[in-house]
């Protein structure tokens, strides 16, 4: 099943929920709606239920051109986001008429040992075409054992960076460095508001 799908410039609609090959049922937990949000804190139904999560964020766009959409986790309950993460990209990007595709190390957002917050979609540009749609998934979030993994892959339409790019992708993975269990997320641009946009919350079974 895919978890997200491609429509009009823009990965939308990742409503979609059911069997994931491999992962099991993914069950709907919370909604959250960003309407020029300086972040979006998601503070609930992040515990010992499921061992994985995915936060599907769908049509982002940012109120300020050429910004970074980012997350931080919480060990206390979203009172302070400053996990120590550490984390490596890659990305792939394609211009509208088809030339001068590529396929790169993204290493300006790799994080090592740092308790900054990790962006996973950089760069979104803030005009009416421009947004980005895709997921993250959380490992074992309540595990007192392990550091949490997580994996995310984002899609952004119409790049700030470069008026020529169509379509970029951009995939995170990582760890956040805690054997405490980690029970919030918060969601934000490196600077500005979240114009608009929606973030879904799945436990996978």
């Amino acid at each position: 099943m895919s978890i997200v799908t491609l429509n009009n410039r823009a990965l939308k609609d990742a409503t979609a929920v059911g069997t994931t090959t491999g992962l099991g049922d993914l069950v709907f937990i919370s909604r959250s709606t960003a309407s020029s949000s300086s972040s979006v804190s998601i503070t609930s139904g992040i515990d010992s239920t499921y061992k994985e999560y995915i936060f599907v964020f769908n049509t982002i766009h940012p109120g300020t051109d050429d910004k970074h959409f980012q997350f931080n986790f919480s060990i206390d309950g979203g009172s302070n986001y400053n996990v120590t993460k550490t984390s490596t990209a890659f990305a792939s990007e394609q211009q509208e008429d088809g030339t001068n595709g590529s396929l790169f190390y993204a290493g300006t957002f790799d994080l090592a040992q740092s308790t900054n917050y990790q962006s996973i979609a950089p760069a979104i540009d803030d005009t009416n075409d421009a947004c980005t749609s895709g997921y993250l998934h959380l490992f074992e979030p309540s595990n007192t054992t392990f550091v949490k993994h997580f994996i995310s892959a984002a899609h952004i339409s119409q790049s700030s960076t470069d008026n020529s790019l169509y379509s970029s992708t951009y995939r995170t993975s990582g760890y956040g460095n805690t054997t405490s269990a980690i029970n919030a997320i918060d969601f934000k641009m490196s600077s500005g508001n979240i114009d608009s946009g929606t973030i879904d919350l799945y436990g996978v079974k």
